[in-house]
């Protein structure tokens, strides 16, 4: 008999057979849970315009300041060192108080901080505004999923999550047509990217701040206020929720860290020097190298066309649980490395390209969905973005592991004239990064926990007695968001008495 956590890796029949059909669902759902929905996508596509915005313009910037690309690349990684304290910060706050507000102060500093890194004249100022970025830019992922996912009905949220993941490829693929386009006809050249990219953080900042708060809260805060409890007296709940988590859930904090660590060196590894490796290695120039990112980033974002079957990755999760599906788009991406570095034309990079992000994007498009459901249901904010971005921290120099490799490993190829050149050996460094990678991935999901169907919104939250537990609030509370006939999932046949969140095996 295969070992228990083999056989687990898809759902027992009775969590899975039972749901409402998806048409059905989506149908039911109100503007406010849409709008919540498409908010947090838009502040999860804004992060990734404000971040690639470096990867984009690297040669650029190194013309700017007068420096190398491991120069350049400091700038990346400071940002993604910073980015755990910004979670931290956010997504603390965001537990305590509500989703609305944080999220609308952290994109609106975002916006200022991307428009501020474009006026910088030294080098020592972009970086340094760029580490003041990389806080702020922290608290985005744990509050636009939880914005996004919260008040969805159980029987959609695989393929919420899903569009949600790829709203990083939408962003990734805006700030290279931005970069093809706008760009090159201006005078300010690569300041105008980072311009652009502070207009759209402000327009989501407007928008998530004519929506209301989340449901969840508003259930919790009108609970609170009927007992009569004080902001200082739920300070002090939420304190003690927190380290009661912390005391319950420590392994389940360290296995989620190792997890997020290999997804962010499989998205980094794959994606910030990639414009820089066509370039240098393959000798593109800086308009193909852009257009093969474009096409890169369409293969990923082809898991969200509804055309071609709508979310494939999160859908997929839905039926055969989210540990499988990681499991099968991680082996799609070793099988389509060598179609990512072997090719010297462009139609064969550029397919190489959109395979690898389809694989790469299918397997992060579960995990919005797959944290949430292992994440203890009152800290739905703080315990996603805390374990993305430190594992963000953890792969923080993935771009310049790329860079040094390739500085020290070198080979011929043939230029435009026909005539040997020698070139640095980035596509040798990258494929045994990603293949190393992608093999810790599969290691590291297999043994790991899963909580498909988990009904984490009936919780608590943190600054209720027992969040920490993971209790569940009182069913007869009318204003709970589940028992609204449009969020419901009432066909859903799942246990609703309180579970313990499986540890790591």
């Amino acid at each position: 008999m295969a070992p228990r956590f083999l056989r687990s890796l898809v759902p027992r029949r009775e969590k899975r057979a039972e749901g409402r059909p998806l048409l059905e669902v989506l149908a039911s759902l109100t503007w406010v849970q849409w709008g919540h929905f498409w908010s947090g996508w838009l502040a999860w596509t804004c992060d990734a315009i404000d971040f690639f915005s470096v990867s984009l313009s690297v040669d650029r910037l190194q013309h700017q300041f007068g420096k190398t690309t491991h120069d350049i690349t400091t700038a990346i990684t400071l940002t993604l060192l910073f980015r755990s304290a910004g979670a931290v910060i956010f997504g603390i706050i965001s537990d305590r108080f509500g989703r609305k507000w944080p999220l609308v102060i952290n994109l609106l500093l975002i916006a200022i901080l991307e428009l501020g890194s474009g006026f910088v004249e030294t080098f020592p100022a972009f970086l340094g505004i760029r580490s003041l970025f990389g806080v702020a830019m922290g608290g985005i992922w744990g509050l636009a999923a939880s914005t996004a996912l919260e008040n969805l009905p159980v029987e959609v949220r695989g393929l919420a999550s899903g569009i949600l993941q790829q709203g990083y490829a939408v962003g990734y693929l805006l700030a290279a047509v931005i970069n093809l386009t706008l760009v090159p006809e201006t005078s300010t050249t690569w300041r105008s990217l980072f311009w652009t990219g502070s207009g759209i953080s402000a327009f989501a900042a407007l928008i998530r701040l004519l929506l209301p708060e989340s449901e969840v809260f508003l259930r919790a805060k009108a609970a609170e206020r009927a007992r009569g409890g004080s902001t200082r007296k739920k300070t002090q709940i939420f304190l003690h929720e927190t380290w009661e988590m912390l005391k319950r859930h420590w392994l389940l904090c360290i296995y989620a860290v190792l997890l997020m660590t290999g997804f962010n060196f499989l998205s980094h590894g794959s994606q910030d020097l990639y414009p820089t490796y066509l370039t240098n290695a393959k000798l593109f120039s800086e308009h193909n190298a852009t257009v093969a990112t474009i096409i890169g980033n369409c293969g990923a974002i082809a898991l969200t066309d509804r055309n071609s079957g709508g979310a494939i990755a999160g859908w997929l999760s839905q039926y055969i649980g989210r540990r499988l599906t990681i499991i099968i788009f991680v082996l799609l991406i070793g099988a389509f490395i060598p179609l990512w570095i072997l090719p010297s034309s462009f139609g064969a990079l550029a397919a190489g390209a959109f395979c690898i992000q389809f694989g790469v994007q299918g397997a992060w498009g579960v995990i919005p969905i797959q944290l949430a459901e292992i994440s203890p249901p009152a800290f739905r904010a703080t315990f996603p973005g805390v374990a993305y971005q430190l594992g963000n921290m953890v792969s923080s120099a993935s771009a310049q592991i790329e860079a040094t490799g390739a500085a020290n490993l070198h080979t011929t190829v043939i230029d435009r004239n026909g005539q040997p050149k020698v070139v640095s050996d980035y596509a040798t460094v990258q494929g045994i990064l990603i293949g190393v990678v992608a093999a810790f991935v599969l290691i590291v999901t297999i043994i790991g926990p899963e909580n498909y169907g988990s009904h984490f919104e009936k919780s608590k939250t943190a600054f209720e007695e027992g969040g920490g537990r993971g209790d569940l609030a009182e069913e007869n509370d009318e204003s709970h968001p589940s028992s609204s006939a449009g969020s419901r999932p009432t066909s859903v046949r799942i246990m609703d008495e309180k579970r313990s969140t499986p540890e790591p095996v």
